[in-house]
């Protein structure tokens, strides 16, 4: 059974997470993405400092089976990446809540978070 996500995570239905509660939230993709994709064979991360929008297309994430975009949960700049999961891509699918963050972010509109799911609400609408 793989460790649930921490108790201040929220997810976008595209499969991101964000944690909450913090100035610069980690980002990274769900237990559940990182299942359907198989092994992560390459990240290409954001740039620091780029400002982004909520829903945009920012980074790519391949694996053996499939590159998919990685989107913006929230509105923000992004404040630093994970240079360490895109050099050694199995972090992501070992620990995705963890070692395989992805970039962080600082949210321009916090109350973007709330539009969000919870753990329970993602895994019900990813089915």
């Amino acid at each position: 059974m793989p460790a649930p996500a921490p108790a201040n995570a929220r997810f976008a239905k595209s499969h991101e997470w964000i944690l909450t509660g913090e100035a610069e939230s980690p980002v990274g993709i769900s237990q559940h993405a990182q299942a359907e994709l198989g092994d992560v064979v390459y990240i290409e991360l954001p740039e620091v400092g780029r400002t982004v929008t909520a829903g945009e297309s920012i980074a790519v994430i391949e694996s053996v089976k499939a590159a998919s975009d990685i989107y913006a949960p929230v509105s923000g700049e992004i404040t630093a990446v994970n240079a360490a999961a895109a050099a050694e891509t199995s972090l992501v699918n070992s620990d995705p809540y963890g070692a395989g963050w992805l970039f962080k972010i600082k949210p321009s509109s916090p109350t973007e978070l709330d539009a969000l799911l919870d753990e329970a609400a993602y895994l019900a609408q990813a089915g």
